[in-house]
């Protein structure tokens, strides 16, 4: 019984040891256990302070080099914005070039049309002495080429007549104008037969000579009349009518008074009959159908040279509405570049304060984890 009781008493001693023992054990772990958590939350704690110091200096970086590189996108930009407006200048300054050669151009054909209207006006003032030379009756009296030559050489530009001009049939009439189409060229005959008209004018005749003296004077205007329009009148090569030019106004309205029949077969042989007076119309109307030729043709190369103006101009207006646009473009381009690199500066500067500020919360939530787990197992 007693052997039991010691028994029991030893097994109780050796609880009460096993259980200081134990709680000894546990004291020690829960000190261990204590400094373990306390090397992890500075581990924790330095490593965090490590790695917010890492973010800053690489964000600083980044930026730094974000920086740079919008410098030099803002460097090209203006270069390239510089060569453009060089661009433009040249282009414009060339455009400007060609238009100030083209409107010299059409100063100078201007000029050479005042030119020709100044000769025409001086043309115009010969007129007086023409008119001096029909009032003088030596020159009225003179050979028909002598007055036609006085007036065809004041009424009409050298270029456009020609005296004693070879025809395709070797017949030289005594005078060719040259006149645009559809008039074409127009042969004058001076030589008129004036010593039949002399007799009939000749009061010391008797009736039978004057009246012989007519019928040789119509023969001999026939005659006349006849040769002109079959040398003078070529197809193809003259006009349809030819001049037959009498020196005297006297010799013109006797014609006409008295010999209607000779004016009759003038008319239906397509041969003019002229004294010197409508001569002298028929080389104004000449004139001014030359003048207006030459105002025509002048005209036209205006008018060409204004529509090549017009082409040019529309040309420069739409390269220059797309250099317009390109440079409207490069500038909104420029524009959003500043936008984006504001909006990324500010990009950073939030990411850098949110990093500060949320830095501590998140520690105290990564230190808490291991705390609980730790407990957990300490209590399985």
């Amino acid at each position: 019984m007693l052997l039991y009781i010691l028994i029991g008493l030893n097994a109780g001693l050796f609880i009460i040891v096993l259980l200081t023992v134990l709680a000894n054990h546990r004291a020690r772990y829960d000190e261990r256990q204590f400094e373990t958590l306390k090397i992890l939350q500075d581990t924790l704690q330095k490593g965090v302070q490590e790695n917010r110091q890492q973010v800053k200096e690489a964000l600083s970086d980044y930026a730094k080099e974000l920086g740079m590189r919008v410098d030099q996108l803002t460097q090209t930009t203006e270069k390239k914005l510089k060569e453009m407006n060089q661009q433009v200048e040249t282009r414009l300054a060339e455009g400007f070039v060609k238009t100030n050669e083209t409107f010299g151009d059409v100063i100078k054909r201007l000029t050479l049309i005042d030119a020709a209207q100044k000769k025409i006006t001086e043309l115009s003032s010969s007129i007086m002495s023409l008119q001096e030379i029909l009032n003088d009756k030596r020159s009225r009296g003179a050979f028909g080429e002598v007055q036609l030559s006085a007036l065809i050489r004041n009424m009409i530009p050298e270029q456009h007549f020609s005296f004693q001009h070879l025809l395709s049939n070797n017949k030289r009439p005594d005078c060719m104008l040259f006149l645009p189409e559809p008039t074409g060229n127009i042969a004058i005959d001076a030589k008129f037969p004036l010593e039949n008209f002399r007799i009939v004018m000749d009061s010391s005749l008797s009736e039978s000579e004057r009246q012989q003296a007519e019928r040789q004077f119509r023969i001999d205007i026939r005659k006349h009349i006849q040769d002109i329009a079959e040398k003078y009148i070529i197809p193809g090569e003259t006009s349809d009518g030819a001049v037959m030019f009498i020196p005297a106004e006297a010799i013109f309205a006797e014609i006409h008074a008295h010999y209607v029949d000779l004016v009759e077969l003038a008319q239906q042989m397509k041969v003019w009959m002229v004294s010197p007076t409508t001569m002298m119309a028929i080389l104004t109307t000449a004139r001014a159908v030359l003048k207006d030729a030459a105002t025509r043709k002048q005209v036209h190369e205006i008018q060409k040279h204004l529509r090549l103006l017009a082409d040019d101009f529309e040309r420069f207006q739409t390269r220059m509405d797309n250099l317009a646009k390109r440079i409207a473009q490069a500038h909104t381009d420029v524009e959003q570049v500043h936008i984006s690199s504001r909006k990324i500066t500010q990009r950073f500067g939030q990411i850098e304060r949110a990093e500060l500020d949320e830095g501590e919360p998140l520690l105290g939530n990564e230190l808490q984890s291991p705390t609980e787990g730790i407990a957990e197992q300490s209590g399985q």
